[in-house]
């Protein structure tokens, strides 16, 4: 499909409300589908997503190709091991959790940007509700011994500026499933550049695996922009600090111009933090560790609390 800037105007959505907070989510579908490459979940991926006249998520990229790896918007999530890829052979096939049965195309290692053929997009059961989106995925693929039913409900809270993903991950095959999964968070908050008016903190002392190079700095556990990035300049680096406690899967985005502010919690403790940003958006990947037997159901939760912070405030 030809690369362009105009989005499909019949990818199918479903539009979300609790009074408070106003939400479109786009759905799987293997032929309309807004997002179809082989990266990350397909489900939950959200379009938009407003509270208190400020918004949150949204398109960030010049160039839209439903092919392409990152063609996608909202904070949507990737299970970043392909599972049986290193036993399968040349055109055999791996499983990727809210994606499908894909193929190996020759013997080389795993690339996380790579386009893979779906042999089987598995089974897909939607509903929409008023306040809430159920997914459900479904795959079995006997060649890898891998198969599971994965659950997600993105549900915004009632009466509160609220959202939360309800997830959970029965393994039906035989192997084992173990991966880590990460919530990319591509925030585009009120569409403002990213630069000095935006902090991100965590309740631990922070250190960066990478040297900044002068766009941003550490400073005790806030990440800081010490410029606006141009459209070439890219932020990435992991960042170190946290404990074996749920308690430090907790952070925070405030843009202090505008006042609005997203705060991400989670029931499950930090396996690893990647904070990566563009020009037009920012994201800190939260992962988290997922280990899952054959026959048990491994569930998790994270939250989104948004809030209007004081302009110039935290």
């Amino acid at each position: 499909m030809a690369q362009s800037t105009v989005e499909p105007p019949d990818a199918p959505h479903a539009d979300i409300s609790n009074q408070l907070i106003q939400a479109r989510l786009y759905l799987p579908d293997a032929d309309r589908g807004y997002y179809r490459a082989t990266r990350f979940d397909w489900s939950g991926i959200i379009a938009s997503l407003t509270f208190d006249g400020h918004t949150y998520f949204g398109r960030w990229f010049d160039v839209y190709d439903p092919n392409l790896h990152d063609s996608i918007t909202g904070p949507v999530q990737e299970f970043i091991t392909g599972l049986g890829y290193d036993k399968a052979p040349p055109g055999g096939t791996f499983v990727k959790i809210g994606v499908g049965v894909l193929r190996k195309p020759r013997n080389s290692p795993a690339r996380g940007f790579f386009t893979y053929e779906i042999v089987d997009h598995g089974k897909w059961t939607v509903a929409a509700h008023a306040d809430a989106v159920d997914f459900l995925h479904e795959v079995n693929d006997p060649a890898s011994g891998y198969g599971y039913r994965y659950k997600k409900t993105v549900r915004l809270t009632r009466n509160q500026p609220q959202m939360v993903l309800d997830q959970s991950l029965e393994s039906t095959g035989r192997q084992v499933i173990e991966t880590e999964m990460y919530d990319h968070n591509f925030f585009v908050i009120d569409k403002q550049h990213s630069g000095p008016d935006f902090e991100v903190t965590f309740p631990f002392k922070l250190t960066s695996a990478t040297d900044l190079r002068g766009l941003a700095e550490v400073r005790s556990n806030r990440v800081v922009y010490l410029k606006e990035l141009d459209a070439t300049q890219r932020i990435r680096t992991e960042l170190k600090g946290f404990s074996s406690s749920a308690s430090d899967y907790d952070i925070r985005v405030t843009n202090r111009k505008t006042g609005a502010a997203v705060r991400v919690t989670s029931d499950q403790p930090l396996s690893n933090v990647v904070f990566w940003s563009a020009r037009t958006v920012l994201s800190p990947e939260a992962y988290i560790r997922i280990h899952v037997e054959p026959g048990w159901t491994m569930t998790w939760r994270i939250f989104y609390d948004f809030y209007a912070a004081a302009p110039g405030g935290r």
